[in-house]
C-alpha cells in the first residue's frame, strides 16, 4: 500500500497491539493510517516512542523494507511490555505513514505528536548495520510554465514555447551545478512537455528535489533553482508558476547518547558495524530529530552492496535475511528503550546532547 493508502497496514498494526493491552488513538494527526499505541508501566518514567513506517513503493512494492520497519517497532512494543510491570513509564509505537515523499512524520510534528515524548527511536533495513547516519534536508519543488499554442510548423512565431521553458530550466540547474557544495543535489522529471510535436506547448511542468546536508543551504539552493526558473520565463516569455511543496523533509541528527545505548546492544546481539555511508538520501525522520532526542540506525538484511528501492531490496525485504534482520531491529529497539525506561540518568543525556546539536543548528 503506498502513501496515506496504508488501511489494511494500519488495521493490522492495531490489532495487533490492540491484541496485547495497547490503548490505540487512531487517525492521529489527521492522518487516516496514522496511529499511537501506548502501554503504562508503573506511574511517571519516560515516554519513549518506538516508530513504524508501513508505505509501499508505487510499482515497486516494500523496495525500501518499511514492512521490516513496522514489523519490528510492533516486535519491540511487545518486548518491552514483557517487562514493562518491572518499569515507570511509556512505551508508544506510532504509526506513521507516507514516508515515501508524503511525509507524515513531518505532518505529525506540526501536531504536536511528539510533545512530551523523551525519546524516538526506529531502525531501517540496509545492506549494513550502520548506527550515526545522517540525512539530507530535501525540498519538493514545481515549476510550470504557460505559453502560448500555435501549429509549430505553419505559425510558430505566433507561439510561446512552454517546454522550451522547461528544458532551459533544467540547463540552467545543469551549469549550476558546479557552483554549489558537494553535498547540494538536484534531480528533477519533466511531468508535462506538451500534446503533439506539432503544436507548440501551451503548458509545461517539472518536478524536483532539492537536497542539502542542512536546511539553511538547502533553502539557498531552492533560490538559486527559482532563479534559473524565472530566467526561462524571461527568456521564453512563458508565465511561470513556482511552487514549494509542503512538508519539507528536515536533515537528520541522530542523538550522540542514545547511539551510543544502541551500539552497546547491537553489538551485544553480535552485529558487526559498518562506518556511517556518506552516501545519503532524505528522510522525515529527520523533522522528528530536531523535536526530540531520536536515532535512526540501520541494520542489514542482504549484501553490502544492496541498494535501496529497487526490486533486489524488495525481495530481500520478504527474504530468510530480511526476517532475521527484523528480529535483530526489534530486540535492538527494545533493549534500548529499556535502557532508558531503567535508567532515567539516560533520558537526561540523551536531552543534553541534544541540546549540544540543536545550538549547532540554524533552522
Amino acid at each position: 500500500e503506498i502513501a496515506f493508502q496504508e488501511f489494511e497496514s494500519a488495521a493490522l498494526l492495531t490489532r495487533n497491539l490492540e491484541g496485547h493491552g495497547f490503548a490505540v488513538e487512531r487517525r492521529t494527526a489527521g492522518l487516516e493510517t496514522a496511529f499511537v499505541a501506548s502501554i503504562s508501566g508503573r506511574d511517571g518514567g519516560p515516554k519513549i516512542a518506538i516508530l513504524a513506517e508501513y508505505d509501499a513503493l508505487p510499482g515497486l512494492g516494500h523496495a525500501c523494507g518499511h514492512n521490516l520497519i513496522a514489523a519490528s517497532a510492533v516486535g519491540a512494543g511487545l518486548g518491552v511490555k514483557a517487562v514493562l510491570s518491572e518499569l515507570a513509564g511509556t512505551i508508544l509505537v506510532v504509526g506513521t505513514p507516507a514516508e515515501e515523499g508524503g511525509g507524515g512524520k513531518a505532518i505529525m510534528v506540526e501536531a504536536g505528536v511528539f510533545q512530551g515524548i523523551d525519546a524516538a527511536m526506529m531502525i531501517h533495513p540496509s545492506g549494513t548495520n550502520q548506527l550515526r547516519r545522517t540525512s539530507l534536508t530535501s525540498y519538493k519543488i514545481s515549476v510550470e510554465f504557460s505559453g502560448k499554442p500555435a501549429h509549430a510548423a505553419a505559425k510558430p512565431d505566433e507561439g510561446i514555447n512552454a517546454l522550451e521553458a522547461v528544458i532551459s530550466t533544467f540547463n540552467s540547474i545543469n551549469a549550476l551545478r558546479q557552483h554549489l557544495r558537494g553535498d547540494a543535489r538536484i534531480h528533477g522529471i519533466i511531468t508535462d512537455g506538451g500534446q503533439a510535436p506539432n503544436v507548440v506547448p501551451e503548458h509545461a511542468a517539472a518536478l524536483f528535489y532539492v537536497r542539502a546536508a542542512d536546511t539553511p543551504y538547502a533553502a539557498t539552493v531552492v533560490d538559486k533553482v527559482r532563479a534559473c526558473a524565472e530566467g526561462a520565463a524571461r527568456a521564453t516569455g512563458a508565465q511561470l508558476e513556482f511552487r514549494e511543496h509542503a512538508p519539507r523533509y528536515d536533515n537528520r541528527l541522530p542523538n550522540p547518547h542514545l547511539s551510543d545505548l544502541a551500539e552497546a546492544n547491537m553489538l551485544a546481539l553480535g552485529l558487526a558495524l559498518s562506518p556511517p555511508d556518506e552516501r545519503m538520501g532524505s528522510s522525515d525522520m529527520g523533522n522528528v530529530s530536531h523535536v526530540v532526542p531520536a536515532i535512526h540506525p540501520y541494520v542489514a538484511i542482504g549484501p553490502q552492496e544492496l541498494g535501496g528501492h529497487t526490486a533486489e531490496f524488495c525481495q530481500a525485504a520478504a527474504s530468510p535475511e530480511g526476517h532475521e534482520g527484523m528480529i535483530a531491529a526489534a530486540k535492538i529497539l527494545a533493549m534500548t528503550a529499556i535502557d532508558l525506561l531503567a535508567e532515567p540518568d539516560n533520558v537526561a543525556r540523551a536531552w543534553e546532547t541534544f541540546r549540544a546539536q540543536k545550538a549547532q543548528q540554524t533552522i
